[in-house]
């Protein structure tokens, strides 16, 4: 276990810890998705559906933004 910690907190980019980062990103998303759908839509479609909703939605812009940034990471590490 302190392996996995020492790696993500040094910053080094392989497989495993792309997608543990990539986990912790879809995980935030849907939190804040779901706080998001609330604030927006929370009394027009009542609060439990837009929560739902957003916390669905929100990992669709998230997802590709975290891959693309972790593959120029690791593709290109100086940028």
């Amino acid at each position: 276990m302190t392996d996995i910690l020492t790696t993500l907190a040094s910053g080094d980019v392989n497989l495993f810890t792309g997608l543990i980062w990539l986990l912790i990103a879809t995980g935030f998303s849907v939190i804040g998705g779901a706080i998001g759908g609330i604030l927006l839509a929370g009394e027009e479609l009542g609060y439990k559906f837009a929560a739902t909703i957003g916390g669905l939605f929100a990992p669709a812009g998230v997802i590709p933004a975290m891959l693309l940034g972790l593959l120029l990471l690791n593709f290109c590490p100086k940028f």
